[in-house]
């Protein structure tokens, strides 16, 4: 897979161009270039580094929306062993924004739900940019019930910029089923692991993300509004959105900080675009981890352990009178 560089990776190119030329003359077999290779690779490896060791959370966001980045559908078949994806609301139709399945990771089944966007501009009109009607939402939830009738945990994965604002959506009910996907999702009695793979953006990601542990992975931003929107209501200006991005603390390390993610999820270097086994390998060992845990408490004790995760959010001053 050909990775698409970011306009603040454009420093790699050069050293990828060269190393690209001199492979094609080792091909030829008239002239050794391992070593000059080998140095070349060498100092690309050590020109990333120091781009990622400094990003600002601009450049975090376009990591967070690269057209590479792993999806929904593309980590839960690297994951399982076993994955029967299942379709429709029973109410209106399938929505291809969001998909979801049964899987099974070694002997633990695991119901998947996750946003899923394009990888092209064709992929991404299908999937409606990872943007979700009500049957979306409706299908999430109707699997989420499914998975509390047979005791199966459930794993969700957020990336999406928000739920669709269209007037199809608004009328076919769009507050409503986030909404109660939000009030039901507090109530469900089996553990719920989340995993922020991409882009978490407004109530859009907020319905599938009720969870008793919400993972971050490194580069995957997380926000009640995107930095477009905010600079559009703030500044009226949304190409002012690298000043809201960095005002919002929408990084998975000022997340975790506020208290409303719990954990950060490393990356490969460069991204989870660069590496999709590795990226798959590490979301796989947190949740057989954390599913282990999980299954230990009581049905009281799982739903009584999120509804205070979302209780203590926040902080409070009091002022004496």
């Amino acid at each position: 897979m050909s990775v698409k560089l970011l306009e603040f990776e454009k420093p790699l190119k050069d050293l990828y161009d060269k190393i690209d030329q001199l492979k094609e003359l080792s091909k030829d077999g008239k002239m050794d270039l391992d070593s000059e290779i080998k140095s070349i690779e060498n100092r690309a490896v050590k020109l990333k580094k120091d781009i990622y060791s400094n990003l600002s959370p601009h450049q975090v966001v376009q990591i967070a929306r690269h057209i590479n980045r792993p999806d929904s559908t593309s980590l839960i078949r690297l994951i399982c062993d076993k994955f029967i994806p299942l379709h429709g609301d029973r109410l209106f139709r399938d929505d291809p924004s969001i998909v979801g399945g049964l899987g099974v990771i070694g002997m633990q089944r695991v119901m998947f739900i996750g946003h899923q966007k394009g990888h092209d501009t064709k992929e991404n009109i299908f999937r409606n940019f990872g943007m979700p009607h009500p049957e979306g939402y409706r299908k999430a939830l109707r699997l989420m019930k499914m998975a509390e009738k047979f005791s199966i945990p459930i794993v969700t994965f957020i990336d999406t910029p928000g739920a669709f604002p269209g007037i199809e959506a608004e009328e076919r009910g769009q507050a409503e089923a986030i909404a109660r996907n939000l009030r039901e999702m507090v109530k469900i009695t089996v553990p719920i692991l989340t995993f922020v793979i991409g882009e978490g953006g407004s109530g859009g990601a907020l319905a599938i993300g009720v969870s008793n542990k919400v993972f971050m992975m490194e580069y995957s931003v997380y926000s009640v509004i995107s930095p477009e929107g905010c600079a559009s209501i703030l500044f009226r200006d949304a190409k002012q959105s690298e000043k809201a991005t960095k005002n919002l603390k929408i990084t998975a390390k000022d997340v975790v900080d506020l208290g409303v993610a719990d954990e950060v999820i490393k990356e490969p270097l460069g991204g989870a675009h660069y590496n999709w086994e590795e990226t798959s390998v590490s979301i796989k060992k947190t949740i057989l981890a954390n599913m282990k845990q999980f299954l230990k408490l009581s049905t009281d004790e799982i739903v009584e352990q999120r509804h205070h995760k979302f209780r203590q959010m926040g902080s409070f001053v009091s002022e004496k009178k």
